[in-house]
């Protein structure tokens, strides 16, 4: 048995205490992950608008031209492709 206060605690109470103290735990465990889960993201309003803003999609030109900086086509090959984007009826449609 065990003493609490000059009381004999026993059986039931001890078990009741136990239970107790870990529902005690357990609320305040749960209130701090609640806190920190509150304050410690940012607001959706306050999130950079680049990450919600659709990129927008780079025209043949310029992917032409990131190849061509890129080192992946040569000069010669630039301006062929370049002269067919240009051309009035344009490059052919993907199959």
């Amino acid at each position: 048995m065990m003493s609490w206060y000059g009381h004999h605690v026993g059986g039931w109470g001890l078990a009741a205490m136990s239970i107790s103290m870990i529902l005690f735990w357990g609320v305040i465990i749960a209130a701090l992950v609640l806190l920190f889960r509150a304050f410690g993201r940012p607001r959706e309003h306050t999130r950079p608008t680049s990450s919600t803003a659709p990129t927008p999609t780079p025209t043949p030109e310029q992917i032409l031209a990131e190849r061509f900086a890129r080192g992946e086509i040569d000069d010669e090959e630039y301006r062929r492709r370049l002269s067919v984007l240009k051309s009035p009826g344009g490059p052919a449609p993907p199959p």
